[in-house]
């Protein structure tokens, strides 16, 4: 318990505070958007399926295409305005959805240009959020750090999915997306709070963007467990998103009562996200990648679960263990990234992370229909258990995976600023 105290006693520290609270914020307005922006766009006259897909691809893709520049515009400034400035995009791109929505002046440009403004924005942030955390955060406190901003991110999923929907519900789309937007805003000026002082960052020579991108690159692969276990999550991810986004739903409407029985799968992962972080607060193991990539093996339980047809009680106990274990691999993954990978190339690297890891993700989406339809619903869920574990142990056969160490390091007296 005092180990507890004194790793919660980061929450003193103002600077963090403020990243903890911003990053909240912040998720919870991501976790409102989804259902405000699918209900307000299908609520348009003459408004289908392929209207909501066109605009959700026009905000999907330039977070894809912007990922690596994102990487790049973080390791040249300071990555306290470049989140600031990403926050402040996304509030304006869901505030120009939210006033055609409510106005009724919808036209599909308009559209597409709001929606890709939010994307570009995602890029932006997401690579400088990872490189802004160590220069908040004491080294010796970077585990404690990432698992207190990764609980807070779970209970604003956890939180948004109810209070979006009942926002859409009560008020409408639009009014939702007012919502959504006035959250980002208030993340960035909560971000414009923050104080980073001069020479926490080293600046370096400048170079063009193709130059930091092939030096970022060259970070990228010169450390075999990076790419290795993004390999390794590319495929993953691709099995992951065919069993949430299609193949688990219509396991649940076929066989398992609809969906409350989806949504209690769904329930049972947040909580276990939300569970893995008092583990990942004080887990300290020796090899940081080879745990955290041992426990991406419980991740296919649920899909296994799910395609023998198991009882929903145990489908739900194994969606919660694969929410326990993507908490601590993901608490031990940025941490050991944030530990090893120089700070001036930290958020490049990240980029590459990020886009690696996801690029599978809609194949991922666009074979799980086919696969259900030609080899069986069961069947196919099996088959993503099965890429799941197969490419965990492949990855393990990596010596950089197996052998990379956690420092030694001294605790460091951390002041509230």
């Amino acid at each position: 318990m005092h180990s507890y105290i004194r790793d919660l006693g980061l929450l003193r520290d103002r600077r963090f505070t403020l990243l903890l609270s911003a990053r909240t914020i912040s998720v919870l307005g991501s976790a409102f958007a989804p259902v405000a922006l699918a209900f307000g766009i299908l609520g348009l006259p003459g408004a289908d399926a392929t209207t909501l897909s066109v605009v959700l691809t026009a905000e999907a893709l330039p977070m894809v295409v912007f990922m690596l520049v994102g990487g790049v515009i973080a390791d040249r400034l300071p990555r306290q305005r470049v989140m600031m400035a990403g926050e402040f995009m996304m509030a304006a791109g869901f505030f120009a959805l939210a006033a055609m929505l409510l106005t009724g002046w919808t036209p599909m440009p308009a559209l597409v240009a709001a929606a890709a403004l939010a994307g570009i924005a995602t890029a932006i942030t997401f690579p400088a959020l990872t490189g802004i955390i160590p220069e908040v955060v004491p080294r010796d406190r970077l585990q404690t750090g990432n698992a207190l901003l990764g609980l807070g991110a779970n209970a604003s999923r956890v939180a948004g999915a109810v209070l979006g929907g009942g926002t859409v519900v009560l008020f409408g789309g639009g009014w939702a997306l007012v919502a959504s937007g006035a959250m980002f805003a208030l993340a960035g000026v909560l971000i414009a709070l923050l104080r980073i002082e001069p020479g926490e960052r080293s600046g370096g020579e400048r170079h063009s963007v193709l130059t930091d991108l092939r030096d970022g690159w060259r970070e990228f692969r010169s450390r075999q467990w990076i790419w290795v276990v993004v390999a390794q999550f590319s495929l993953l991810v691709m099995a992951i998103q065919a069993g949430h986004g299609v193949l688990g739903p219509l396991m649940a409407k076929e066989s398992l009562g609809g969906p409350a029985a989806w949504s209690a799968f769904l329930a049972g992962e947040a909580v276990g996200m939300i569970a893995g972080v008092l583990v990942s607060i004080r887990l300290r193991p020796s090899r940081p990648i080879l745990v955290g990539v041992v426990l991406c093996l419980p991740t296919a339980l649920p899909y296994l679960l799910l395609g023998l047809e198991a009882p929903l009680w145990g489908i739900v106990a194994g969606s919660f263990v694969l929410g326990v274990c993507f908490d601590v691999f993901g608490v031990l993954w940025q941490t050991t990234m944030q530990r090893e990978v120089p700070a001036e190339s930290l958020s490049r690297v990240s980029s590459y992370d990020m886009l690696g890891s996801l690029m599978f993700g809609p194949i991922g989406l666009m074979l799980a229909g086919p696969a259900a339809s030609v080899f069986g619903t069961e069947e196919a869920l099996l088959g993503c258990a099965a890429i799941i574990v197969l490419c965990t142990l492949a990855a393990l056969l990596s010596p950089g995976v197996r052998n990379l160490r956690a420092p030694r390091l001294e605790p460091v007296q951390a002041e509230a600023k």
